[in-house]
C-alpha cells in the first residue's frame, strides 16, 4: 500500500540511488493484529519499499526484538546489508506513544526525506544547473562553498488504498501489467521471516 502513499509517488522519475537508508515506522499500542509479530504488520510495509528501491540482492541481515505486550515481537530493530554496498536500518514500534512513518534515504550528494504519515517530501542536493528557482543555501567546508538547493516536491493528494485496487482492476479488465508484482511480494515476505528467524535466533541463546 505505501507503494502509492502521495509522499512516495513525489519521488517517481527522481533518481534513487541510496546507500544509507533509516527507516522508524512507529505505532501506538493496538490488539488488532498482535497475532503477527510486528515485521509483519508494520515493518513489512517498509521492507517492500526498501527493496524496490535498492534494486540489490540481500548479502546479511542482522536483526533484534522484544515481545514487550504480546507473544510475538512488538518491536524489533533490523540491519539490511545489501551486494552493492547499500546498508539498511529499520526500525518499527507498536508500543510507541506517538505514530511515525519516516524513511530517509541518502546517496551521493543528496538526502531524501520522506514522512509516510504527514504526507511530505523533501530532497536536499548538491545544487546544479537543473535547480534553478529552488531555494538555496551556500555552507562552508573544508573543501570550499557548497551550494545545497532544497526541493519540496509536489504532492498529489489520493488515497493510496483505492489507487492500489483501481491500479489492480485495470490490471486485470485491461491485462495490464500490476505495480506490485508477485516477486516483489515474494522477496518483502522472504526478507520478513528471514528476520524473524535472526530474532528468533538470538532469543533463543
Amino acid at each position: 500500500m505505501e507503494r502509492f502513499n502521495p509522499a512516495f509517488l513525489a519521488l517517481k522519475g527522481y533518481d534513487l540511488k541510496p546507500m544509507f537508508i533509516e527507516v522508524h515506522r512507529l505505532a501506538e499500542f493496538n490488539p488488532r493484529g498482535t497475532d503477527v509479530s510486528v515485521i509483519l504488520d508494520l515493518m513489512i510495509h517498509d521492507i517492500d519499499i526498501v527493496l524496490s528501491i535498492v534494486q540489490s540482492s540481500i548479502s546479511r541481515i542482522s536483526a533484534s526484538g522484544v515481545a514487550v505486550m504480546s507473544d510475538t515481537p512488538d518491536i524489533a530493530n533490523v540491519r539490511i546489508e545489501f551486494h552493492n554496498g547499500c546498508v539498511a536500518n529499520l526500525t518499527s514500534s507498536r508500543i510507541s506513544l506517538k505514530k511515525m512513518r519516516k524513511m530517509r534515504l541518502f546517496q551521493k550528494d543528496a538526502y531524501i526525506g520522506i514522512d509516510f504519515l504527514d504526507k511530505k517530501t523533501e530532497i536536499i542536493k548538491l545544487k546544479t544547473p537543473e535547480d534553478e528557482g529552488l531555494f538555496t543555501l551556500d555552507i562552508a567546508t573544508n573543501n570550499g562553498k557548497k551550494t545545497i538547493a532544497i526541493d519540496n516536491p509536489e504532492i498529489k493528494q489520493s488515497n493510496a488504498i483505492r489507487m492500489e485496487l483501481e491500479l489492480f482492476r485495470d490490471s486485470i479488465l485491461e491485462n495490464k501489467p500490476v505495480a506490485v508484482n508477485v516477486r516483489d511480494g515474494f522477496q518483502a515476505l522472504e526478507a520478513a521471516h528471514q528476520i524473524l528467524q535472526k530474532i528468533g535466533k538470538g532469543q533463543s541463546e
